[in-house]
């Protein structure tokens, strides 16, 4: 039978049991179509990139599943039909993964403990505000930066002589 990974993402109102029954409800719609659902974790309630029917967060689960297609269609169908499920996606795989998922893995990380010291780049050297040299130096924005421009004033001044005339 193929492999499949199925995330779905529940109604933030209902509570964090509510969400664990659903997916129970899913993985027995998958066992009487003669599958078998070998992981479900529950991500917890998370911010969705952007609003889904009013709702700004949701419950997020994933099941992996081993079985036919048509008990993977029959849940999907079941999905759409539940007014508490916001979206579904659901993939086939080559291998189901074993142990936690990376969403998880995330969770149990330190605190960027482990990044080490940053350091300098090393690749270009490190500029000080202060060494860019005097405003005269433009460096590569053409050959502008041996004439010196006139202040506004003086500008002023000559464009008001110019009209005079």
């Amino acid at each position: 039978m193929p492999f499949y990974e199925n995330v779905f993402i529940a109604r933030q109102d209902i509570a964090g049991t509510q969400a664990d029954t659903l997916a129970d409800t899913f993985a027995a719609i998958i066992e009487q179509g003669g599958g078998k659902v070998t992981k479900k974790e529950n991500w917890g309630l998370r911010s969705l990139a952007f609003r889904m029917n009013k709702n700004r967060k949701g419950h997020y689960l994933l099941l992996n599943i081993d079985a036919p297609p048509a008990a993977v269609i029959e849940m999907e169908r079941n999905m759409r039909l539940n007014e508490d499920v916001l979206r579904y996606l659901t993939v086939r795989v080559e291998a189901l993964e074993e142990g936690q998922s990376v969403m998880l893995q995330k969770r149990d990380r330190d605190e960027r403990g482990d990044r080490g010291d940053r350091g300098d780049r090393g690749d270009r050297p490190r500029r000080d505000r202060g060494d860019r040299g005097d405003r005269g130096d433009r460096g590569d924005r053409g050959d502008r930066g041996d004439r010196e421009r006139p202040r506004y004033a003086e500008r002023v001044e000559g464009d008001n002589e110019g009209a005079a005339q």
